[in-house]
């Protein structure tokens, strides 16, 4: 069978299957190939994505992958292979992480999702993504990537294969299933690609759980292990967005963070006792009294207001928020696993509502999760921990409220 490239008589062609030609022929805004692993995404996206940079011209172009190893061992050989040795269009400069055209007119600015500030830095054409469906390449990574994008309406060429249920999911393939002219989601098997061995298939799905061959092998969305807030069902619990009234109680929780300081505020009906979650934040780089202030802005707007943060060491953090005006109280309930049953019991009981435009917190919901053993079964360390910054908030918020001071607090007004 033949090899996605072939070079005749000094001229690469491409030897596309069904799911690459079906990409090649896009002409969506945001092209997704979502497909199992080893099944020629990677190999394919530069070839894409350099016809993409003929059809722009001039210019900066973005590309970007899940995680630093993966950038070393994955997608700088495949670019380097492609641009620098096949096509002779650039070189590769080192010590910016950057592939410069040989007339000087454009660069290929190479970047890894989990150093964000590097998608800060330019206004780029078009972009790939290689392996963004993976933990590790953030909500606030893809937003980051749309910012540089925004002014020239450029394009996105993603290629992954499905690892969770995040904004991939959220953002992207639930926004083409409901027909979103801007995006284009594609979709294949490992063995839609000829190359990949039928045997080796037959033989993954005999040896792996069920969501995660659906998952690695049919780039299929499933349900995976150690998924700690199973219950959250997007049916169920997310609701549009309205006007919260003034005199409904208000619970605010609040991650201290110089980088990322997060907020979840949380409403309740007094007749239903259903609290909605109507605000989140997640911001850095801002002094404490400017925090508080913007807080005590928003919290003029209703009449009773609550403020829970920080793990029980974090005194000094709500020392400070205090001094600038915002009494923040420590969480009455200390133990993070305790908090969160209160979180899944509130779910379960369909006593806690999110307004669906809180983005962050939908994505952090449907990918919080349990690490994994060797064998494939959840431990108790939870997964990237220290991300989950919303949802660190939430938690704060919810042991408040479950412990009783929200509303013995609110019978003080």
């Amino acid at each position: 069978m033949p090899e996605l490239v072939e070079i005749v008589d000094g001229k690469l062609r491409l030897n596309l299957h069904p799911g690459q030609t079906q990409a090649w022929e896009s002409r969506k805004r945001f092209v997704f190939i979502i497909a199992g692993t080893q099944s020629g995404k990677t190999s394919f996206g530069p070839h894409l994505f350099y016809r993409w940079i003929q059809e722009a011209g001039p210019g900066d172009y973005l590309a970007v992958t899940a995680t630093y190893d993966l950038f070393k061992l994955k997608m700088l050989p495949e670019m380097k292979r492609v641009f620098c040795d096949w096509l002779r269009w650039g070189t590769y400069q080192a010590s910016d992480r950057v592939i410069v055209s040989h007339d000087g007119a454009s660069r290929i600015i190479l970047r890894s999702a989990n150093s964000p500030g590097g998608l800060e830095s330019a206004t780029v054409k078009a972009a790939w993504l290689d392996e963004c469906g993976q933990d590790e390449f953030t909500l606030e990574a893809w937003e980051a990537v749309q910012r540089r994008l925004s002014l020239t309406q450029g394009r996105v060429l993603a290629t992954t294969t499905p690892y969770n249920l995040g904004w991939l999911k959220t953002h992207v393939f639930d926004r083409w299933q409901a027909g979103d002219p801007d995006y284009d989601v594609i979709r294949f098997r490992s063995i839609d690609n000829p190359a990949f061995p039928v045997a080796e298939y037959e033989r993954a799905r005999q040896m792996l759980p069920a969501w995660k061959h659906a998952m690695f092998y049919d780039g299929e969305f499933a349900r995976p292990a150690g998924l700690i807030y199973e219950d959250f069902d997007p049916a169920v619990h997310l609701v549009p967005p309205f006007a919260i009234p003034p005199l409904w109680p208000v619970v605010v929780g609040i991650d201290f963070g110089a980088l990322h300081l997060a907020q979840v505020w949380l409403a309740e009906h007094p007749v239903t006792h259903v609290w909605y979650a109507f605000r989140e934040s997640l911001t850095g780089g801002h002094a404490t009294p400017e925090q508080a202030s913007l807080a005590s802005q928003l919290a003029a707007n209703h009449r009773y207001v609550r403020f829970f943060g920080g793990a029980p060491g974090e005194h000094q953090a709500r020392l400070d928020w205090s001094a600038a005006g915002i009494g923040v109280r420590r969480p009455p309930v200390a133990d993070v696993e305790a908090q969160i049953e209160r979180v899944i019991t509130l779910l379960r009981q369909r006593r806690l509502l999110i307004f669906n435009n809180l983005s962050g917190l939908y994505h952090e919901l449907s990918t919080y999760s349990r690490e994994l053993d060797a064998n494939g079964q959840p431990t108790p360390r939870i997964a990237h921990k220290t991300t989950y910054h919303r949802l660190d908030a939430l938690r704060y918020a919810v042991a408040g409220l479950t412990a009783g001071y929200a509303r013995a607090r609110v019978r003080e007004y």
